[in-house]
């Protein structure tokens, strides 16, 4: 199944190592060391180097020493993305470029104030959006629903050393109070961000094609959004080459209330964004069974 336990590999030794380096010897000093930490996890992650070989070598159909080779890329560009992450939190924010792809659709349907549901996925860095919003005069409340199964102990010298994030956080919770935090958050017109390539062990699934075979994906963000009555786009953010990234906004046609139209919208886009960037998928489990 296309599961996961909702941990992070990592220990705060390791950040604390890489927010050095950050710091004193730069973002490209960085990425040196992490040449190492991502040959480490090349050698020695057999099963997540299992699941991630396949979807370069069957699901995308490179060669078998090409998959490899991506392999090893892919846990060097995650990486990337967590030390461009933790950099820009950390105020190195104009070491960065970046452009927009279809911010006319994020700022129509902030005029439409109505709130909205953002879609987005494991791929490329969503979460440092918030960071570029500001120099395109776009102020709108972003709150991302998300579980709170990541290491606590991470976080918490995160939070010692980067800018505190303007994104709230609905925690999705047994009791489904999460529907009505995301319900006051819309009406408040207020975006609420979901995260559609990732479930977990016992909750609802809905079946849909990606790249050619039929997966597993969570049912809650597509039902939830299927039915509130208001705009529901897919926004991936993508790391591209020196420090530049790449801010795209796809408008979904599915209509209301149609849950299955609205997951095969958001997988064709998806499927857009893989092709162009394939390194950027960061899914290491079985997500194909």
């Amino acid at each position: 199944m296309s599961q996961w336990d909702g941990k992070s590999k990592g220990t705060v030794l390791g950040y604390k190592i890489f927010v050095f380096c950050i710091k004193k010897l730069g973002i490209k000093a960085a990425y040196t060391v992490l040449v190492f930490v991502a040959f480490y996890y090349f050698i020695f992650l057999k099963e997540s180097n299992k699941q991630i070989f396949y979807y370069f070598h069957e699901r995308l159909n490179y060669s078998y020493f090409k998959a490899k080779l991506m392999v090893f890329k892919s846990y060097f560009t995650f990486g990337q993305t967590i030390i461009d992450k933790t950099a820009i939190s950390a105020g190195l924010r104009k070491k960065f470029t970046y452009e927009f792809d279809g911010i006319d659709i994020l700022k129509e349907l902030q005029a439409q104030k109505k709130g909205g549901v953002l879609i987005s996925a494991h791929i490329g860095n969503f979460e440092i959006a918030e960071h570029f919003f500001g120099d395109i005069n776009f102020d709108c409340q972003i709150n991302l629903v998300t579980t709170d199964r990541e290491h606590s102990a991470i976080k918490q010298y995160l939070d010692t050393v980067t800018q505190k994030s303007s994104i709230k956080f609905i925690l999705i919770k047994d009791d489904l109070s999460h529907i009505y935090e995301i319900n006051s958050a819309l009406a408040n017109n207020e975006l609420v961000c979901f995260t559609g390539d990732r479930y977990f062990e016992g909750t609802k699934v809905m079946r849909e094609t990606l790249l050619g075979k039929e997966a597993s994906f969570p049912s809650g963000p597509f039902l939830i959004a299927s039915r509130l009555n208001v705009p529901v786009v897919f926004v991936y953010v993508m790391k591209e080459a020196n420090l530049h990234y790449h801010l795209y906004t796809r408008q979904s046609n599915a209509k209301h209330r149609d849950e299955k139209a609205l997951l095969k919208s958001y997988t064709e886009s998806l499927e857009s964004m893989l092709k162009k960037y394939p390194l950027q998928w960061f899914n290491y489990f079985d997500f194909w069974k």
